[in-house]
């Protein structure tokens, strides 16, 4: 191999979504000489990214914000505000806040990946004191997923639903045609701050999840019940991604492993799916971490963090064998809680005391009682197993199912 062939570095990040990105730019500017990796570096990302504005971290620039919603509305038996500030981000501003100047930047896939070693599939070698691996998660499977549709809509057309300053974070009214006996899934409506709201009907928590032909199906019946009529233009979206992805461990993490970050290194959000602010900031902490000399995994995953995350997988499984009546009023005890409980389970990374506290304060406060019984998991373990949806209606839109390879297409 010759010596052109060889690149050396201080840090090597393998993948270049919104995670990978953040953490190359402030690795840079943290002093470290960074290889940064991706077989299309310059491809705009696809999916919506949106998260509570108390979640990012303080070096998030204003333009990397597309839109921002001062307390947007959760729709369960009622209509409750949550009086907590929330945005979407803006994918062309946070790309470009993220700047790599100053990175060495390669086009092409990596087909090694390891602790100081990285080999591309042009034969490439870069050798790094670390190397973090953010390449997202494959599809997947049978796993516990999240599955989601979005249609773009002009605001003007989508004013009836939702308007500027105005947002639906889980709208569970039952206007998406699924009736009682399909496995449930709700609304998420944002306004995105380019002229254009996103209608995205999701589904959390279902072994494969559910296929984008239903999905796209429930949207255009909510949209149909509130008079909303396409121009037939709109584009759209999809999302296909596990939920359960473990934070990396004793006995999950390979001796001479690169460090997992991102959604493949446990930062998806088991009940909501969200990862990206999560991400964001841990990114500072884990470069402390490596300058440190100390181990990454160990200081952004002490026990408290894994307490919180498994208690959160069992949230996962509870949501994801309910009926759409027992989410709702699961919903309706959840929203009950106070602000540091809410934030325990939607947000905060360690915080295992609140979220324990409000796990338990939902489950007892969900009627009728024998509900409680499938929430815990001690009846319906598997009941949407197997379930056998209709096929796709007319639609001069053909979807197909997504594969999401990297961390480009896992949103929130």
């Amino acid at each position: 191999m010759s010596a052109q062939r060889v690149r050396r570095a201080d840090l090597c990040v393998v993948g270049l979504g919104p995670t990978g990105r953040a953490l190359a730019h402030r690795a840079v500017r943290a002093g470290f000489a960074v290889v940064a990796i991706d077989p299309r570096p310059e491809q705009p990302w696809l999916p919506t990214y949106s998260c509570w504005a108390d979640e990012l971290p303080a070096w998030v620039p204003e333009r990397a914000i597309g839109a921002r919603i001062a307390a947007p509305t959760v729709w369960t038996t009622t209509a409750r505000r949550i009086e907590r500030p929330y945005c979407v981000l803006s994918k062309s501003g946070l790309f470009e806040a993220l700047a790599l100047d100053g990175a060495t930047v390669l086009s092409g896939r990596a087909t090694t990946v390891r602790a100081h070693r990285v080999e591309l599939h042009d034969g490439t070698t870069i050798i790094a004191d670390t190397v973090f691996d953010t390449r997202g998660l494959p599809s997947p499977g049978p796993r516990r997923t999240a599955s989601a549709h979005g249609i773009f809509v002009d605001a003007d057309l989508a004013a009836p639903m939702v308007t500027e300053g105005e947002g639906l974070l889980l709208d569970w009214r039952p206007e998406n045609g699924a009736g009682p006996g399909a496995p449930p899934s709700f609304l998420y409506a944002v306004p995105l701050g380019d002229g254009r709201v996103i209608f995205e009907e999701t589904s959390l928590g279902l072994r494969g999840g559910m296929p984008q032909r239903e999905l796209r199906r429930r949207t255009l019946n909510r949209l149909a019940a509130h008079g909303i009529r396409l121009r037939g233009n709109e584009t759209h979206e999809a999302a296909h991604y596990p939920l359960d992805q473990p934070p990396p461990g004793p006995l999950t993490r390979r001796p001479g492993e690169a460090i997992p970050f991102g959604s493949r290194g446990g930062m998806i959000h088991p009940c909501t799916g969200y990862s990206v602010a999560d991400s964001l900031s841990l990114v500072d902490p884990a470069l402390d971490a490596v300058r440190a000399g100390l181990d990454p995994v160990r200081v952004l995953w002490p026990w408290q963090a894994r307490l919180v995350y498994w208690m959160r997988t069992r949230g996962l499984y509870g949501l994801g064998r309910l009926t759409t009546a027992q989410a709702v009023t699961m919903f309706d005890a959840f929203f009950d809680a106070s602000p540091r409980h809410q934030r325990a389970l939607l947000s905060a990374h360690d915080d295992y005391a609140a979220l324990g506290a409000v796990l338990v304060m939902t489950v007892s406060r969900t009627r009728p009682f024998h509900w409680r019984f499938d929430l815990v998991g001690m009846r319906n373990r598997n009941r949407w197993v197997g379930y056998e949806y209709g096929p796709a209606a007319v639609d001069s839109d053909p979807v197909l199912d997504p594969v999401l390879p990297d961390d480009r297409g896992v949103g929130g």
